[in-house]
């Protein structure tokens, strides 16, 4: 039976038998008690009518709902949060021991006049419902409040805005959109697309922290690499970075199946690709053989950087920003060779700032911009065969923790770059380099045991505490890595040759 059909009689059953189900029982009656109209709005409903699972729970009430959220939290022995006290929004913070300390949020806002002009500021249709929380829990049907016919087009699978100035209210909406069609695996209708069309340019408005969480939620699913695509239909994606505007149409040199801006959303699609989260349409599954991918590198780019964004989705951000520097940097020789010298430093600076704008927090900002800055690293290691122990060594104590990231970084820009045309000659010394440096971290050969410290060489060496100690320290590690030393006494030899070295002591 479609969501169409029926009536709620098939779904709610399954929300009153639950856990869920009783916490917010509790609540209507809470709130009935004190005569108060309490209304289950918006996501919530919307996913119990898909039988979807959802972390949101939105509670309009017909009061003052700081109070309300302030009366609920001491019944139901939460903690209040008030989120907006100007709009009059607040929280209750629910512990629940069943669930082993899960966190669970309601969060009440209130509303004037009734329930269905409420529902009618709302966004989209398929988010303009409510139900009668009093209703929960008695034997008489529990009726579905939709003034916006949005059950309808839950059954047709589509985002619909519920009006013509949804955008111009809370332009938020335009990147929500695209987001919420993404997760539900809807369509937006066409006089949607054509309202967010004429409105994209009202994105630049919003505040970076909400565009931040959008996107990130947005890279986060399989398939960003489409969306992506879907946003600049909708011209959104210039709107939202407009130094990307500038490398639409920049040539690149003819190995290169498509112009900086076309291979910069292929890179993204190539990332998901190697990440096992989508297909590459323009080479087959055989390229996958001999790409290193195991439980621990899933678990790797699923890592949490901070809050909501990933490894994965943030590799999917730098693979769309990697090439961003290209326009100002290109440069074309006598002989016609186009090149674009230093793009990577230069790009990784203009991507910090971006994630600065939008508000991202220091570690994701320097994740994204070592990846960035280091990208055509991995093709610069070795030239012919395997990279020498020492240059794998430099590599991973340039990049850090990026390392990783890095390596499948480049392997998705070499995909991105060639197409339909890939050499699969030079894409299996390519997967080799990646599949060896990774042998050789997983391994720890880029991380050697400590054979000489710091006190050793001030002791044994007679040199006082300074910048020289961490010189002469990296030193012995890298020949470590190398190895060129592997004993204590070994490296202790090292640092008397290195100190009788011209120039060194």
């Amino acid at each position: 039976m479609s969501v169409a059909e029926g009536d709620l009689r098939d779904c709610v059953p399954r929300l009153a038998e639950s856990r869920l189900g009783h916490l917010l029982t509790r609540v209507g009656n809470l709130a009935a008690d004190q005569g108060i109209e309490c209304y289950l709005v918006g996501g919530l409903v919307r996913d119990l009518l898909l039988d979807r699972q959802t972390a949101d729970i939105d509670v309009a009430v017909g009061s003052d709902a700081l109070e309300v959220a302030a009366r609920v939290a001491a019944a139901l022995g939460g903690k209040f949060v008030p989120l907006d006290r100007a709009n009059r929004i607040g929280r209750v913070v629910l512990v629940e021991s069943e669930t082993g300390g899960q966190q669970r949020n309601i969060d009440f806002a209130t509303f004037d006049g009734d329930i269905e002009q409420d529902l009618g500021r709302r966004d989209f249709t398929i988010d303009a419902l409510a139900i009668d929380l009093s209703q929960l829990g008695k034997a008489a049907p529990i009726r579905l409040i939709d003034p916006g016919s949005g059950r309808h087009d839950l059954g047709l699978r589509l985002v619909r805005a519920l009006n013509e100035t949804v955008f111009i209210s809370d332009a938020a909406r335009l990147l929500r959109a695209v987001r919420l069609a993404g997760e539900l695996g809807f369509a937006i209708d066409n006089g949607t697309e054509s309202l967010i069309r004429r409105d994209a340019h009202l994105v630049s408005r919003v505040a970076g922290e909400r565009v931040r969480e959008e996107l990130v939620r947005l890279l986060a699913l399989p398939g960003a690499g489409k969306f992506l695509f879907y946003l600049d239909c909708l011209h959104l994606l210039t709107a939202l970075f407009p130094e990307l505007a500038l490398t639409k149409g920049v040539v690149q040199p003819r190995e290169h199946r498509w112009d900086v801006f076309e291979h910069s959303l292929k890179t993204v699609e190539a990332v998901e690709f190697l990440l096992r989260q989508g297909s590459w349409q323009h080479a087959g599954s055989e390229v996958l053989s001999g790409v290193p991918w195991s439980a621990v590198l899933a678990q790797h780019f699923a890592g949490e950087v901070s809050s909501g964004s990933t490894r994965g989705s943030l590799l999917k951000l730098a693979a769309l920003l990697h090439d961003i520097a290209k326009p100002q940097t290109r440069t074309t020789e006598a002989g016609g060779r186009i090149r674009f010298l230093s793009h990577a430093r230069e790009g990784a600076t203009i991507a910090a700032s971006i994630l600065e704008r939008l508000r991202f927090s220091a570690r994701e900002v320097k994740l994204v911009e070592t990846v960035i800055r280091h990208h055509l690293r991995p093709g610069q290691m070795s030239q012919d065969g395997a990279p020498t122990r020492r240059a794998i060594y430099r590599y991973f104590r340039d990049t850090g923790e990026a390392g990783m990231d890095i390596l499948y970084l480049s392997l998705a820009d070499h995909l991105a770059t060639r197409g339909v045309e890939l050499d699969p000659g030079h894409w299996r010394r390519h997967v080799e380099v990646v599949e060896y440096a990774l042998s050789q971290y997983c391994q720890k050969e880029t991380r050697p045991p400590k054979l000489v410290d710091g006190h050793d060489i001030i002791n044994i060496f007679g040199l006082s505490p300074g910048p020289k100690i961490g010189e002469i320290l990296e030193a012995v590690r890298e020949a470590q890595a190398a190895g060129e030393i592997t004993t204590r006494e070994q490296g202790l030899a090292f640092v008397a040759r290195w100190l009788g070295s011209p120039g060194k002591s």
